[in-house]
Formats: C-alpha cells, sequence, structure tokens
C-alpha cells in the first residue's frame, strides 16, 4: 500500500438537529485495498458514506482525497473525483438495456442521434471486466441480481471510478454468486482500484478484508487487520459485551399440530408436504431457488394452489385465499421488507396496524387513542428505536423496520402460525440477537413459527426440525440433534 491514502478522515463529525451521528470519527483507505465497515444498524457507517459520496455535508473535521482538501458538496462531485457507491438496493432502470444503464446520462450521441454501435461496443469492455457475459442489449428487468450487480460495477468502472463503496453487496446473492463477486473484487485490487466494503456476515469480512474497521455509536471503536481477531472478539468489539451465543436457549413445549400441509402443488413447487406443532420452530433450509419462498407465497393463499391441502387448527384453508388465510390466523413476514414488506410513505403506526385496523376500529372509524395504545405497548415489548410512533418506517435501521413488521403480526389477537422469510437479512448481529429472543419468546407463548432462512448458523441456532428443499421439492427432514450443516447442505446439493 502507498504512504499517502487516497481517502483520509480525520476527527469527523456529523450532527443532525438532536443527534450526533458522528464522533470524531478517523479512517483511511488505500490504493488497491478492501477495507470493511462493520457495526450495529445506526454505528454510523452510512453517514460516513454519505458524506464520503457527497449526499451529507460534514458538520466539521478533515476529508482528504490523495492528499488534498476534498471539495464534495453534491455526489456529481465525488463521482467526479472517481468515488461510486453500489447501494443494496441498486440504482438501475430496469425497463432499460444493460449498456443503457451503465452509461445512463451519458449515451454517445452525434448530431442528436445516439450512436448505439458505440454504446453496445464500450458497454461490453466494461461488462468483459466485471467477467459479464450477456449482450448489453438486454434489459436490466431479466438479469439476476448477481448480473445487476455486476451492471453497477462496470457502470462504476464506466465512470472512472477508482473507490467503489459496496453496500451489503451480498445480501441477496447465493454462494456461488458471491465467490464469482470476489473474484471480480480481487481483480479490481489488482489494478489499483480501492473498496469500501460494508457487511453483517463476519465470514464474509474475514474473507475478503485487509483491515477492518469497527464503528460503535457513531464512533470508531478501533481498526484491525483480520488475523489480529476471530469472529467472537469482533462481535464484542460491535456490541460492546460478550456474545457467548447470539441464540436463545430452546426449551421447546410443543403442543398439537397447528398447520398440517399435504401435497401443496403450484407451478413452482411440488408435493410440499410438512406439519408444525403449538409452540414449535420449523425451518426451512436450501439453496437460492429451491423453491422456499414460493412455497410461502402458496402457503398463505399468494401463489396459486394447483394441489393439496393446508390445514390451521383443524380447519381447511381454501386455496388461493389471502385474506382468509390472514383472518384464519396466519401471518407472514415476507423475504424482501423494502419491496414486500413496508409501506414506506407511512408512518411506524401505519406500518403496524394496517391489517388489524378492524381490531381498533369503533362503528367506522378507527379510535386513534386505542390505536395508539397498542402500538405504544409494541413499541415497548419488541424495544422499537424510534423517535415517536408517527416517524416514517424508511427511516429506521434494518433491524427496527423487521421488528415493525413482526409487530404488525403479532398485534392480530387470532394468530396462530407466523412464516418468517429471511428473518435477519441485512440486520446487524446485535439486533439479531434480539430477534431471536423474541422469537423463541413468541414460540414460548405457544405460537407456531415458519422460518426460512438462507443462513445455516441461524437455522441450527433457532429451529426445533428442519426441512431443506431442493428444486421446488423437499428433499431431507432433520430434528434438532440430527441437523448439521454438512447434513443440510448434503440434501440442498443432491
Amino acid at each position: 500500500m502507498k504512504n499517502t491514502p487516497v481517502i483520509e478522515i480525520a476527527d469527523m463529525h456529523m450532527i443532525f438537529p438532536g443527534v450526533h451521528a458522528l464522533k470524531g470519527v478517523s479512517f483511511d483507505l488505500y490504493a488497491g485495498e478492501v477495507h470493511a465497515l462493520v457495526g450495529e444498524n445506526g454505528a454510523g457507517k452510512s453517514t460516513l458514506i454519505k458524506i464520503l459520496s457527497g449526499v451529507y455535508q460534514r458538520s466539521r473535521g478533515k476529508y482528504l482525497i490523495n492528499g488534498k482538501e476534498a471539495k464534495i458538496c453534491h455526489p456529481l462531485d465525488a463521482i467526479k473525483e472517481g468515488i461510486s457507491v453500489i447501494y443494496q438496493e441498486l440504482n438501475l432502470v430496469s425497463s432499460l438495456s444493460a449498456a443503457e444503464n451503465i452509461f445512463f446520462g451519458r449515451l454517445p450521441a452525434k448530431g442528436g442521434r445516439v450512436q448505439w454501435k458505440k454504446l453496445y461496443d464500450e458497454s461490453r469492455k466494461y461488462m468483459e471486466m466485471v467477467g459479464l457475459s450477456i449482450s448489453p442489449r438486454t434489459k436490466v428487468q431479466y438479469l439476476s441480481i448477481a448480473e445487476q450487480q455486476l451492471v453497477e460495477i462496470a457502470k462504476s468502472l464506466s465512470l472512472g471510478a477508482k473507490i467503489i463503496i459496496m453496500d451489503e453487496p451480498t445480501s441477496a446473492l447465493s454462494p456461488k454468486e458471491v465467490e464469482s463477486l470476489f473474484k471480480i473484487i480481487a481483480q479490481l485490487k489488482e489494478k489499483g482500484v480501492s473498496i469500501i466494503y460494508i457487511s453483517h456476515k463476519l465470514d464474509e469480512i474475514f474473507e475478503i478484508a485487509d483491515r477492518i474497521t469497527v464503528f460503535k455509536d457513531g464512533a470508531v471503536v478501533g481498526t484491525k487487520y483480520p488475523e489480529e481477531l476471530n469472529e467472537e472478539q469482533l462481535i464484542e468489539m460491535m456490541v460492546g459485551r460478550k456474545m457467548e451465543d447470539i441464540f436463545p436457549d430452546r426449551n421447546a413445549n410443543l403442543g398439537e399440530v397447528l398447520l398440517d400441509v399435504k401435497g401443496l402443488t403450484t407451478e413452482k413447487v411440488t408435493d410440499i408436504s410438512f406439519h408444525v406443532r403449538r409452540g414449535e420452530i420449523v425451518g426451512f433450509s436450501g439453496l437460492m431457488g429451491a423453491g422456499r419462498t414460493e412455497m410461502t407465497m402458496a402457503l398463505l393463499g399468494m401463489d396459486k394452489r394447483l394441489e393439496g391441502s393446508v390445514v390451521l387448527d383443524g380447519k381447511e384453508i381454501p386455496p388461493n385465499s389471502p385474506l382468509i388465510a390472514r383472518e384464519s390466523g396466519m401471518g407472514l413476514v415476507v423475504e424482501d421488507r423494502r419491496k414486500g414488506g413496508i409501506l414506506p410513505n407511512m408512518s411506524v403506526k401505519s406500518n403496524m396496524t394496517i391489517v388489524s385496523l378492524n381490531q381498533v376500529t369503533k362503528g367506522i372509524s378507527i379510535s386513534r387513542t386505542g390505536e395508539e395504545d397498542v402500538v405504544r405497548d409494541m413499541i415497548q415489548r419488541l424495544k422499537i428505536k424510534t423517535p415517536t410512533m408517527n416517524q416514517l418506517i424508511p427511516k429506521l435501521s434494518g433491524g427496527n423496520q423487521q421488528k415493525v413488521l413482526l409487530a404488525r403480526w403479532l398485534m392480530k389477537r387470532n394468530l396462530k402460525v407466523l412464516v418468517i422469510d429471511e428473518p435477519t437479512r441485512g440486520i446487524d448481529v446485535g439486533a439479531k440477537a434480539e430477534i431471536y429472543s423474541l422469537m423463541n419468546d413468541l414460540a414460548g407463548q405457544g405460537l407456531a413459527i415458519i422460518m426460512v432462512s438462507s443462513e445455516l448458523p441461524e437455522i441450527l441456532g433457532m429451529c426445533d426440525r428442519v426441512y431443506v428443499m431442493k428444486s421446488g421439492k423437499i428433499t431431507g427432514e432433520f430434528n434438532r440433534e440430527e441437523a448439521s450443516e454438512a447434513a443440510l447442505l448434503e440434501k440442498a446439493i443432491h
């Protein structure tokens, strides 16, 4: 690494009304380095990134680029300085081609007409750099998430990026796609491109990072080389306390079968049969594309059921009836909370009460006092961190958004079965422990929980039984004692 950092931050402060978001932060990045930022949601990582990329203007502190004072007042200034950000929610136009996205706003033109051949030729050059072997004419809507991510990286390189910031880049990727992304990152490093890598997946951090900086409560706890610490020590730095085991003790007191599914078949899943008892946490494991999410959608009546039966508490749920499934006592926390879970233009309160307004209605009008009372109770019970219940939900951290979605269903008085798809995706380790503890408590109160997860440690740590899926079918079933990472992977692959 060169002696002069490509980015140097010293004594950085960011003060919002009532919030001191960054407190004397120092950070540096060298050419060809992968520098990972870790910390709980709200620790200050995103604020720093927004200052680096020109979204926010710092309150005070030093910001140097290649040893010179950074003059970044706008995101376009950052782009001109070679800084590019690839956010978790990819910034692509799905109806346009890969090439049009790579050169969005900069299409080569002559005489007022787009030079399509030049566009495709130039795009192909950058696509080859990142190992993307599709036609540049392909519309982004037809690409996988991994391919879309490579389009974003190609776009960054076309802008002359020397510093690429990656925010949770693997949250929706399969293990094989993660491996491919890491190869691309290694190639970028060889070219002298610097990477700021943000992730809650600590195993990836140790694999990919040259250095790790830990944030907590708006300040830097420390910067370490991966070989200087292990995962347990890193977690302790992040949360400020020892975490011998983030999973609660499961002393399951199982009751009768509450949900009995036989022969569930749709266009995507075939002959799915399983059961869940009262007080039981049942996991569904498998690789991406195995059909787990499609199974949950059919279960709740949102995907067309072609065959099979779903019996809840002794009563059969008619096919393709989401409303009846919900009214019968089923709830679903979806896989992608941003796209299918939260209502971004609404408050925490409205997001929470949307499916149980009938419980706070008097006559034909909503009882505002009654609604606020139950919301206040849920905020306290689930320890949701929000300034007020009227805060817009996108302003909350990922972990707190997830708690609001859980509260949405827990408010229903007749909830019997809760399906949670990827319960801790994009959530920091401290919030994960809180979600796990909450799920454990709910099961202890007699709720039946179905947990779909791509993270084997949480499947093994939380579930009483595990079903494995592959190609739309169940390929294995394990009780808690039998389940292991090797056993689950064997059934997911073969």
